[in-house]
């Protein structure tokens, strides 16, 4: 498709290394370079590894639905990620292919096809293109020789360190933290700076590990940091338009990245630091009964995964509404009540489509292009498409829409603004559905088209209740006709004994959500 211009209101992003917002300019007009960190493949992830996945999602969903065409590139982690992300520690897949007693291999193929499911359950476009770190080994022992040649590290007899001393403004990512801060290690005898990190680990003498490598340090394996520096400038260019990670990435992972990018291209500051704006979203925050807060942590156990929320029949769209009602530059508080109320939320868009006839119809469905979900690149022609010939009041909102979404992804207001698309009584059904059908391009929501929710998709519904749908729906039907007959103690009958197989009957309820499986 031939490259539209941006439409509507200038982008403007804030931009973690310089600490202030920015208008957007890509560094080619024609495409739009943008890598995010992938997940290291050795559990589910959880929702709030997840959440960074909605954010990047969003914002290059923004980017196409505005008419930049984009490349984006994901990480698959399946080396070198040390159980601390302070660069220590045992690596986190050897741990658990040893756990589970099968190899690393088996345990990266088995996490990286649940991390792809979950990433389609929420509606997140896949990537142009995954890439993964144990296919690029070469290419890392090849950018560490190069950084070796530059003077920018050193030997120990545990393997290749980066000397963290040798790059201008090491750390400015962090902010202004002490060195502690951000390198929080000082482990390794010989190392000269207590943040200097490995770039490659040589084996101990007498040990075996499942993935290994030989190289001018030794058999051993690469470190974490480098493969994001490797394939990020391989895939995207020595300098590329935007990087995105969680906040955690930013006081250490970034900082590393940044200085490999600067040794590696010979940039000074601002210059060679591999992305010209870095995005951060900030943390998923858990809140216990007695109201303590922290946030979700693998390392903490008990952490909550998007499987966890469809086993007790939550439908994953609540959680990516959740998501989008808060900026993601703010911690995300998660708890049973914030999730059912985004639930309850998303029902309320649901029945309000369906009152106002909005569900969809062949003109409109006709728009949509299911390749949409895969292909992100087709949103702008979607968008061109469905608001064509649009009345005022609904490019008003439109361009409300277009404004929220400029200023940082303000998803909040960009939902507030759909709100007061449906109660606009000024518009009629047509023009309001193609309004709407555009605003979801963005928010991914699947509220119109072929993939649209329905509302009763959102009825709890426990993946090991013992009632099918077909059996409660059956035992309703027979409820409202003992109501219709005034036989109410056949209706209390019946209410009674689903509620003892734990369906709960929601008489009265102003959603209508008629009934309930209780997680």
């Amino acid at each position: 498709m031939p490259h539209a211009a941006p439409a509507g209101q200038p982008l403007t992003l804030f931009n973690s290394l310089t600490r202030a917002a920015e208008t957007f300019a890509p560094i080619d007009p024609a495409m739009v370079r943008l890598y995010s960190c992938g997940p290291t493949v050795y559990n589910f992830a959880h929702l709030g590894n997840l959440r960074a996945y909605v954010f990047t999602d969003t914002l290059r969903r923004v980017l196409n639905w505005k008419g930049y065409a984009t490349n984006h590139v994901i990480n698959i982690t399946d080396v070198g990620h040390l159980t601390s992300d302070a660069d220590e520690g045992d690596d986190k897949m050897e741990l658990a292919a040893k756990a589970a007693a099968r190899t690393i291999w088996e345990i990266a193929a088995f996490y990286t096809d649940a991390f792809k499911g979950d990433l389609d359950r929420l509606n997140v476009h896949p990537p142009t293109l995954w890439s993964v770190a144990t296919d690029h080994i070469q290419d890392m022992i090849a950018f560490a020789r190069d950084i070796e040649a530059a003077g920018a590290t050193y030997r120990l007899p545990s393997g290749l360190y980066f000397d963290t001393a040798t790059v201008p403004d090491y750390g400015r990512l962090a902010g202004t933290r002490p060195d502690e801060a951000i390198g929080r290690i000082d482990s390794v005898e010989g190392k000269r700076n207590p943040a200097d990190f490995a770039i490659w680990r040589s084996s101990p003498a007498g040990s075996t590990r499942q993935m290994e490598w030989a190289s001018p340090w030794g058999v051993g394996a690469p470190g974490w940091h480098l493969e994001c520096s490797v394939m990020s400038l391989k895939y995207l260019g020595a300098q590329f338009d935007i990087h995105t990670g969680g906040i955690d990435h930013r006081e250490i992972h970034h900082c590393n990245e940044i200085a490999q990018n600067q040794a590696f291209t010979g940039g000074g500051i601002g210059n060679g630091t591999g992305a010209n704006i870095w995005m951060h979203n900030n943390f998923l925050i858990m809140r216990d009964k007695e109201g303590r807060g922290g946030k979700m942590s693998k390392s903490q156990g008990g952490f909550a995964t998007l499987r966890s929320l469809v086993d007790r029949g939550v439908h994953p769209l609540a959680y990516r509404l959740l998501c989008l009602s808060s900026h993601y530059r703010s911690e995300l508080e998660f708890s049973a009540e914030t999730l059912l109320a985004a639930r309850t939320r998303l029902r309320r868009l649901l029945l309000a489509i369906d009152k106002q006839g909005l569900r969809g119809d062949a003109g409109v469905d006709g728009l949509l292009d299911d390749a949409g979900y895969t292909r992100g690149a087709s949103l702008a022609f979607q968008r061109e498409r469905l608001e064509a010939g649009l009345p005022a009041p609904a490019a008003a909102r439109l361009a409300a829409f277009d404004a929220a979404l400029a200023d940082d992804l303000n998803t909040p207001v960009a939902l507030t603004v759909m709100d007061e698309l449906l109660a606009d009584k000024r518009l009629d059904a047509a023009h309001k559905l193609r309004a709407l059908a555009s605003m979801d391009l963005v928010l991914g929501l699947g509220l119109v088209g072929s993939r649209a929710l329905a509302p009763a998709d959102l009825r709890i519904r426990p993946a090991d209740a013992a009632l099918t749908e077909a059996d409660v729906m059956a035992r309703l039907d027979d409820r409202r006709a003992a109501r219709a007959a005034r036989d109410f103690a056949a209706s209390d009958a019946i209410r009674d004994d689903l509620a003892a197989q734990g369906v709960e009957i929601m008489d009265g309820d102003p959603l209508g959500w008629e009934w309930k499986v209780a997680p």
